[in-house]
């Protein structure tokens, strides 16, 4: 009776044990079932942030692309003016010419009058120095009378042509003014003083014999700019 006490009691120990067991095993399989779901949202949320990042470096690498090639477009568009300036200035200053200098000009007036109403100066110069030089513009004239007073002369209405002279070439301007046949003039020009276009010196010219007297006052006479006799 005593044996078979035992012998129940230890089936029930038994028995205890293995539901012990299986409910142990029930907890392990309910806690990592809970924990996958956890895992995965925590690995789709990683995943989902490194995505972002790469989206984001992706979209910064692109805006410091075009802003690159903006500073590019911009620095060679800057460098192609700044060559076509360098070339403009070279131009400029490496093709320029002196201007002629009145020690190496030969100054000659004469009565170049094409009729009896129309009175005309011509002034020849001529390049008698070694080098190329210009004579581009307006030549300052001033009449001087037989009372010893100057009269500046004004400007025609022209346009001023380049006038470059060789050693040896000649260049020309004219005053003009209207002829006095009366007798009458009260003009008595004794002398022009000349001053080539952009010098400072002067030379002294006789008034040309035979040219015809001045109607008006010194203020009717014009200059015009110089040509080339070619």
């Amino acid at each position: 009776m005593q044996h078979t006490r035992v012998t129940a009691l230890a089936a029930i120990s038994l028995a205890a044990t293995l539901s012990l067991t299986a409910c142990g095993d029930d907890s392990g399989k309910g806690s990592s079932t809970k924990g996958s779901p956890s895992s995965s949202s925590s690995s789709s949320s990683s995943s989902s942030s490194s995505s972002s990042s790469s989206e984001g470096g992706s979209k910064s690498e692109g805006g410091k692309g075009s802003g690159s090639e903006a500073g590019s477009a911009k620095a060679g568009s800057g460098g192609d003016a700044g060559a076509g300036a360098a070339a403009k200035g070279a131009a400029k200053t490496g093709g320029k010419v002196t201007f002629c200098k009145t020690r190496d000009l030969a100054i000659d007036a004469a009565d170049a009058a094409p009729d009896a109403e129309s009175g005309r100066i011509d002034v020849t110069m001529v390049n008698r120095g070694s080098t190329t030089c210009s004579a581009t513009g307006f030549a300052g004239v001033d009449i001087k009378d037989a009372d010893n007073t100057s009269n500046p002369i004004e400007r025609g209405h022209a346009q001023p042509r380049i006038t470059t002279l060789k050693p040896g070439d000649a260049a020309v301007f004219n005053l003009a003014y209207t002829i006095d046949p009366s007798g009458d003039s009260l003009a008595s020009p004794t002398n022009l003083l000349v001053t080539p276009p952009n010098e400072t010196h002067s030379v002294s010219l006789k008034w040309p014999a035979g040219a015809g007297a001045i109607k008006g006052a010194y203020t009717d006479v014009q200059v015009y700019p110089t040509h080339t006799t070619n």
